[in-house]
């Protein structure tokens, strides 16, 4: 197959894009590159890349050439390339094809892996990953690469390359993140997600909440506080996680929270996520329930949203600063000193307590 450069066609960079867009590592510089009118994507065919690396050599090539028909049949009319590009040593075969077939068409292999090396490929298909990758850096007029390393091994190969590092343009940077909050246990029914959205909204990017625990979404199916609270970024769910795990999050944070709805069911309770969160020198913040008050010493009751969100903002930094004296108070409430009424007890009645 051979497409001479028609006349007064308009001249295209093609990128060759080894997975969807959304999905693809580099999608940030290939994004930035899509700004400009003369640089079109094209996806992945049907035939994965790495088939090309598995077949024999005869029949990756028919394969290329076929798929190197697709691709130029997906490019607008009165375009033609001028230069294809390449993100994988895996897809030259395609991108041959189709130089090979435009008069004038230049490859760009862009390298932001030592593809050449992959640790996960079996040692007759690295041979063969590492001779197209030769193949695809010899041909190529352009070789971005992503590190220092790859430009020096490019040029120590006695081939140059342009140092062009990767981006992050799409990855989240909240300003704020001043404190950050931790949740253990049941989420679900006694959740109150009405004191969850209300804080959320009034800290916004200062809060960063790590909600350890079980959710159970059937439990608070149709509550459009729970929706709201589930669709807002400050709120990490992290699932269940043995205590060794959760103590190390605990560190990580500033206070505990106890998010209870204020109801008979939960008014009495003493949960005891609050004696963990002072075991590592972190107070908690309580709605208004009647049992945290016996741990006094180790709560901060809010009532409503906005006490709420100003006492979890009066601990942001707390994490750098552990309070020690909680920390040590919280250490003596062993299960032999908290169970001291009921040894008293057994002693009363005469029943051995192995006690000297």
């Amino acid at each position: 197959m051979s497409v001479s450069q028609p006349s007064g066609a308009r001249p295209l960079c093609v990128l060759l894009l080894p997975a969807p867009l959304p999905r693809f590592i580099l999608r940030d510089q290939a994004r930035d590159l899509l700004r400009a009118p003369g640089v079109v994507a094209v996806g992945p065919g049907r035939v994965p890349y790495g088939a090309y690396g598995r077949l024999p050599r005869a029949a990756a090539d028919r394969l290329a050439r076929l798929e190197a028909r697709r691709v130029l049949r997906a490019l607008p009319d009165g375009t033609t390339p001028r230069v294809v590009t390449i993100f994988h040593a895996l897809q030259e075969p395609v991108a041959r094809a189709i130089a090979d077939a435009v008069a004038g068409c230049e490859l760009w292999y862009w390298r932001w892996d030592r593809y050449e090396r992959a640790y996960d490929a079996s040692p007759r298909f690295r041979d063969r990953i590492e001779a197209l990758h030769e193949a695809a850096a010899r041909r190529a007029a352009l070789v971005p690469a992503v590190s220092d390393e790859l430009v020096r091994l490019e040029r120590e190969a006695g081939r140059d390359a342009a140092l062009v590092p990767m981006s992050a343009d799409d990855f989240p940077a909240p300003e704020g993140g001043g404190v950050v909050a931790i949740s253990l246990g049941h989420l679900g029914r006694r959740t109150d997600w009405s004191l969850l959205r209300g804080v959320g909204e009034r800290l916004g990017g200062e809060l960063v909440a790590l909600m350890v625990g079980a959710l159970h979404d059937d439990e608070s199916e149709g509550d459009p506080d729970f929706a709201a609270v589930k669709a807002m970024p400050q709120f990490v769910w992290l699932g269940a996680l043995d205590d060794e795990h959760a103590a190390r999050l605990i560190l990580c944070a500033d206070v505990g929270i106890v998010p209870f709805r204020v109801e008979p069911f939960n008014d009495a309770a003493l949960p005891y996520w609050i004696i963990k969160y002072a075991r590592l020198g972190r107070r908690t913040v309580t709605p208004a329930l009647a049992g945290v008050r016996t741990w006094a010493r180790a709560v901060d009751v809010a009532d409503g949203p906005e006490a709420f969100a100003e006492a979890l903002r009066a601990h942001a930094g707390a994490r750098a600063r552990p309070d020690a004296e909680l920390r040590a108070w919280a250490l003596a409430q062993t299960a032999r000193s908290q169970n001291e009424p009921v040894w008293a007890r057994l002693r009363a009645l005469g029943i051995a307590t192995g006690e000297a």
